[in-house]
């Protein structure tokens, strides 16, 4: 794996950082697209692991784009351009979607552009007091091509969505907490402690419902409730027959004789 991603794995949590503060953790080549997709698969792939972080090393979470990057794209040609996005940066989104468990950014400065949509890539948001965010693109006459537009529509209300999308302005931690971009808050230096409680939280629960979970979740963005109904019904029946469930009922048994 590149060096661009680096991961740690604890007690069923796997931290995930980039790890490019040289850059501001810019996705600037391929090498760092495969790091993150390799790594989304790795942690999905393991068995002991019930929740993920992701944050980035240095000052920025993640600058978005290098311009190296992007003045390639200015060079070429519209159709090897939609080429490169089809089987590049749109790679990561598509990733995310197959995650099976669930993922927390822990935003720890700047999410710029192609760095803000992969903090809302993840399931769970939390920043820090020194952290901006901006959807950048249209002050360089670019769209989102990681599918920007269609997250923020899933992250935000409406209207707040297509403020940062239509003015690229940033907005700060305080800002991103009113709107409901982030769910909590914590200073630098506890960002990471913040994000790993939340975490342990997580993890604490059984796995396999954990990722049932994550799924039903993701399915009700998308789909009729009939459809999700079905769904529930048949990872629920899953569930019933899992001896997680039955010690979890046997506790809870004897917890309620200790207090009769």
């Amino acid at each position: 794996m590149s060096d661009f991603v680096q991961i740690v794995r604890d007690d069923g949590i796997a931290v995930i950082t980039l790890n490019h503060p040289h850059t501001r953790n810019a996705i600037a080549d391929e090498s760092c697209i495969q790091a993150i997709v390799t790594a989304l698969a790795e942690i999905s792939a393991d068995p002991a692991l019930r929740v993920a972080v992701l944050t980035g090393a240095g000052p920025a979470f993640c600058a978005g784009g290098s311009l190296q990057s992007l003045g390639q794209l200015a060079a070429g040609e519209p159709i090897a351009n939609e080429e490169r996005y089809r089987n590049g940066i749109q790679r990561i989104p598509r990733a995310f979607q197959q995650l099976d468990i669930p993922m927390i950014a822990a935003v720890n400065g700047p999410a710029i552009g192609a760095g803000l949509d992969l903090a809302c890539m993840c399931d769970i948001r939390i920043a820090s007091t020194r952290a901006t965010f901006a959807e950048s693109f249209v002050k360089l006459g670019l769209v989102a091509g990681d599918g920007g537009a269609w997250l923020l529509a899933r992250t935000l209300p409406l209207a707040r969505a297509y403020e940062m999308a239509l003015t690229g302005n940033a907005i700060g931690a305080q800002q991103a907490l009113e709107w409901g971009l982030v769910s909590r808050l914590a200073e630098p230096e506890t960002l990471m402690d913040a994000a790993l409680t939340l975490a342990g939280a997580i993890a604490a629960n059984p796995g396999h419902a954990v990722r049932m979970t994550k799924r039903l979740v993701d399915a009700s963005q998308l789909n009729t409730l009939d459809s999700v109904l079905n769904l529930c019904a048949s990872m629920q029946a899953l569930a019933h027959t899992t001896e997680a469930h039955r010690q979890a009922l046997r506790l809870m048994t004897e917890h309620m004789r200790s207090k009769s």
